[in-house]
C-alpha cells in the first residue's frame, strides 16, 4: 500500500462520519481563526502606530517634565504622568532651545481634554495649547484660514484653530471661521481649520484637536505653575533638521536644560528626552507582547481541538477494530495502519486550519471595516502567519494522532478479526 492509497483511505474514512469528522475540527477552527484574528489586529495597530508618528512628523525629540523620586518608582512611564504631577519645564525652556543649531522648530505644549460648545452642538476634545511651531512640528496643514501666531501668544488671544473632525461635528457644512465657541465659559474666536490627518493615538483621532496660543491656555483655562512659580508647560516638542544630529541635538538639550534647572554635579535630570524613534518602539513592544499574550489565550483552543482529534481517533480504533485485522489478514503491514490513522489525523486537523485561516480573514477584514468614531483599523494577515498556522495545524494533528496510530498498528491481527 503506497502514500496515495493511505491517503485514499484517510479520505473515505473521514468522508463516512462527515458530522462527526466536521465537529472534531470545530477546536481547530475556533483556534485558528482566533489566533489569526488576533495576531492581524496586533500587526494592525503596530502599522497604524507607526504611521500615525511619522505623521506627526519625523526627527522630533520630546522633553517631558519628569521627577526623579517618581521614576524610581514606576520606571520609564514616569514621564508619561510626571508632567501634569511635576511641573518643572517652562516658555523660556523652550525658548532658550531655539538657540541650539540644527533645530528648525521648537514648540512648548500643554493639552487637556475639554467640552467645545458651538450653539446647540458640543463635542470633548483634546485641547493643545502651544506656539506658531506646533504647525511645523507636528505637520498639520490649513484647510482653511489662519494658525496662532506671535501676536496670538503675546496677547493672550482668544482664538482657536480647529481640526478637522471637531469642526465637521459642531457645524457641518457651515463655515466655522469667525465663528465662537466656547471653551471653559469663554468665548474664543475660530481663525483657522486643519486639514485631514488621519491616523490616532491611543484610541484618540488626530483630528479631533482644537489649538490655542498656550499663554491663553495657562493664563485663561488651565493654570499650573512651577515650583519656581513660573508658568509651566508639561512638554517641549523640537524638530531637528535631520536624523543625523539627533543624538547631537539630545546632548544640547540636556546641557542647557541642566544648567536653567540649576542641576549640578550628580543631580538627576528633572524632565526626561524621548525620541520618536523610542516612543514608536516603546508603544510596538506593549502592542507586540500584548498580541503574544492574546495569541497564547487563544491557541488553548488549539489544544481542546488536538484532544478532540485524539478522543475521536481513539473511537475510531475501537470501531474499527475488525477493519484492522481484516487488513492485516491479507497483507497490510504496521506502517501502512499506522500511516493511514495518522493521515486521518493530520487531515482533520489541516482541513480546521485552512477553514480557520479562511475564517480569521474574512473577519480580519470585516475589522478593518468598522468605523468608530471616525477611525478604522487595517488589519495585516501576513503569508508568515499564514505559514506558521498551517504548520500548526498539521503539527497537532500528526501528535493528536500518534497514539491512536501507535495503538491500532498494534493490535493483534487475530483478536481484532474476532471483535466484534
Amino acid at each position: 500500500m503506497n502514500l496515495i492509497d493511505c491517503l485514499t483511505t484517510a479520505f473515505n474514512s473521514l468522508s463516512a462520519n462527515k458530522l462527526r469528522s466536521s465537529l472534531t475540527m470545530l477546536g481547530i477552527v475556533i483556534g485558528i481563526g482566533a489566533v489569526i484574528t488576533l495576531v492581524s489586529i496586533g500587526r494592525g495597530v503596530q502599522t497604524m502606530i507607526s504611521s500615525t508618528f511619522e505623521q506627526l512628523g519625523s526627527n522630533v525629540l520630546y522633553v517631558m517634565a519628569s521627577s526623579p523620586e517618581m521614576e524610581e518608582m514606576v520606571g520609564g512611564m514616569a514621564s508619561m504622568t510626571a508632567s501634569v504631577a511635576f511641573p518643572t519645564l517652562t516658555l523660556r525652556d523652550a525658548q532658550a532651545l531655539e538657540r541650539i543649531r540644527s533645530v528648525e522648530a521648537v514648540d512648548p505644549v500643554n493639552e487637556n481634554y475639554v467640552r467645545v460648545i458651538a450653539g446647540t452642538e458640543s463635542k470633548v476634545s483634546i485641547i493643545h495649547g502651544a506656539s506658531p511651531a506646533y504647525q511645523v512640528v507636528y505637520n498639520y496643514s490649513l484647510a482653511s484660514g489662519e494658525f496662532i501666531s506671535d501676536s496670538n501668544v503675546r496677547s493672550n488671544a482668544r482664538v482657536v484653530v480647529l481640526g478637522n473632525n471637531v469642526a465637521e461635528e459642531l457645524f457641518g457644512s457651515r463655515d466655522p471661521l469667525n465663528e465662537r465657541v466656547g471653551i471653559k465659559n469663554n468665548k474664543f474666536t475660530v481663525i483657522g481649520v486643519l486639514k485631514p490627518k488621519g491616523g490616532a493615538i491611543m484610541g484618540i483621532s488626530l483630528d479631533d484637536v482644537v489649538v490655542v496660543p498656550i499663554t491663553t491656555f495657562q493664563n485663561r483655562l488651565f493654570a499650573q505653575s512651577t515650583a519656581r512659580g513660573e508658568d509651566a508647560v508639561q512638554s517641549i516638542a523640537v524638530k531637528v533638521a535631520s536624523p543625523e544630529v539627533i543624538d547631537e541635538v539630545r546632548y544640547e538639550i540636556e546641557t542647557i536644560l541642566r544648567e536653567r534647572h540649576r542641576l549640578s554635579g550628580d543631580k538627576k535630570n528633572d524632565f526626561t528626552i524621548v525620541s520618536m524613534e523610542q516612543m514608536i518602539g516603546s508603544l510596538g513592544l506593549v502592542v507586540g507582547v500584548l498580541t503574544l499574550f492574546l495569541g497564547a489565550i487563544a491557541s488553548v483552543s488549539l489544544l481542546v481541538g488536538g484532544i478532540g482529534i485524539m478522543n475521536i481517533m481513539l473511537v475510531s480504533v475501537t470501531e474499527r477494530t475488525r477493519e484492522i485485522g481484516v487488513r492485516r489478514a491479507v497483507g497490510a503491514k504496521q506502517k501502512h495502519i499506522l500511516l493511514q490513522f495518522l493521515l486521518e489525523a493530520a487531515t482533520l486537523s489541516l482541513a480546521g486550519g485552512g477553514i480557520g485561516i479562511a475564517g480569521g480573514w474574512l473577519v480580519s477584514k470585516a475589522i478593518s471595516l468598522i468605523d468608530v468614531g471616525g477611525m478604522t483599523l487595517q488589519t495585516e494577515v501576513s503569508p508568515d502567519i499564514v505559514i506558521l498556522t498551517v504548520s500548526i495545524s498539521i503539527v497537532i494533528g500528526l501528535a493528536s494522532g500518534t497514539y491512536p496510530a501507535v495503538k491500532a498498528s498494534k493490535l493483534n491481527p487475530i483478536d481484532a478479526l474476532r471483535h466484534e
